[in-house]
């Protein structure tokens, strides 16, 4: 795996460059900006230097995922953890239905949120896990995202496993790799499970229920590390931008290598 050594306080755009990023990309991001330090204008400063190496040709994806407004979400059981039955169902009273438009995803970071609501930026319309993305390629990327279809072969996914996209892991590790899902989907008779989320409907809030498959991703740390140590050079290269530890991973064989992995994985562990 070949190790590309960028400068510290250099140009984001020259070590985003250096690292492997392209002219005319399909880049799905997933960034920690803490871990990038400090950044001179910000989160709009990375997403300026990420398009500005993507050229007006590269499209830039990241996760705009709402967990807040689902009460089956890890998300929602952390914050009723030790409440009465009082106060979960004040909680739930409280969550605000998805607004593909409007409702905003802090769980993903700035960096996400900072794309999400740049003009010209569109999202797909999954009330629990949207994308968004900015670039010629948005539009095809985001369209067709069934409601009961979190990360499949009817989301952004299955798109970016075609377009042959890249993952940017800026200061993430592969146990944040929204990519590995899609090989859950497609590994032989996936466990599923119900889901519940507020919508509005009619302009009325309301709860709304539907069957996906059990998303996991307790081992994809285990899961990434397999894979670097499989792949070939050139499939997952890695450097620094800033102060983070970063890796560019070729989106489709992340994905076939989960497929693979995952069935005999989880089936061995039960």
């Amino acid at each position: 795996m070949p190790t590309v050594s960028v400068p510290l306080d250099g140009d984001l755009a020259a070590q985003l460059a250096a690292l492997g990023v392209r002219p005319g990309d399909v880049l799905i991001v997933h960034a920690s900006l803490r871990a990038v330090g400090p950044v001179d204008g910000g989160a709009r400063a990375m997403v300026d230097a990420l398009r500005r190496v993507l050229g007006p040709g590269g499209t830039l994806v990241v996760p705009a995922f709402t967990p807040e407004n689902s009460d089956t979400s890890p998300h929602y059981r952390e914050r009723v953890d030790g409440l009465s039955a009082e106060a979960r169902e004040a909680v739930r009273a409280s969550m605000p239905p998805f607004d593909r438009d409007t409702s905003a995803a802090p769980s993903m970071g700035r960096l996400a949120e900072t794309v999400r609501t740049t003009p010209g930026a569109g999202r797909s319309g999954h009330p629990q896990t949207s994308f968004a993305a900015i670039g010629p390629a948005a539009g095809e990327l985001l369209a067709g995202h069934r409601a009961d279809c979190h990360l499949g072969e009817d989301s952004p996914l299955a798109r970016l496993y075609e377009a042959d996209a890249r993952i940017l892991m800026l200061g993430t590790g592969f146990d944040t790799c929204t990519a590995f899902h899609l090989g859950e989907y497609r590994r032989p008779d996936p466990p599923r499970r119900r889901y519940r989320c507020v919508v509005t409907r009619g302009g009325l809030r309301q709860w709304w229920e539907y069957e996906d498959v059990d998303l996991d991703d307790s081992d994809f740390g285990g899961l990434g590390a397999a894979f670097a140590g499989a792949v070939g050079e050139g499939t997952v290269r890695t450097g620094r931008v800033g102060s983070a530890p970063c890796r560019l991973v070729r989106l489709t064989p992340a994905v076939d290598f989960a497929t693979g992995w995952l069935a005999a994985h989880r089936q061995v562990r039960g």
